[in-house]
């Protein structure tokens, strides 16, 4: 079970480098105006969202593995176990509505201001601190 637990860290490691860095991008686009350059972070924006999907997904696999191999046996009667489930639930949400962003950009909606960016950029950097603090505290 020790290597479950290790594949799951590595790739939710890997996905949150992705979701940490593909919101900054969609700051860079908002924030300049050259067409060439709006076309080149939009493609490292698309290249970036495709290549966080598997890591995304092999982070649920890992994690369902260690929920249903033991981790709900011994935690699902605390209330940390759900608060962390909920907030992995809002972090997949977070995902999609990433990818609903760069769709928004693709098809020439109009971009929310850099500081909407900004602000959205920092939700996942407050998920994983929720995450582990949940995890390793267990406080309830």
């Amino acid at each position: 079970m020790i290597w479950v637990k290790a594949f799951h860290i590595i790739f939710m490691v890997a996905w949150f480098a992705g979701l940490f860095y593909l919101p900054r991008l969609f700051v860079n686009y908002a924030e300049v105006d050259d067409e060439a350059t709006q076309a080149r972070l939009l493609l490292m924006a698309r290249r970036l969202h495709r290549f966080i999907m598997p890591w995304m997904g092999l982070t649920v696999f890992f994690g369902a593995w260690l929920l249903f191999d033991y981790a709900w046996a011994y935690y699902s009667g605390m209330l940390w176990l759900h608060l962390k489930l909920a907030l992995v639930v809002l972090l997949l949400v977070y995902q999609m509505y990433c990818g609903k962003l760069l769709r928004d950009l693709e098809t020439d909606q109009p971009a929310r201001s850099p500081t909407w960016y900004r602000w959205f950029n920092e939700a996942p950097v407050f998920i994983l601190a929720g995450i582990i603090l949940l995890v390793v505290l267990k406080p309830f």
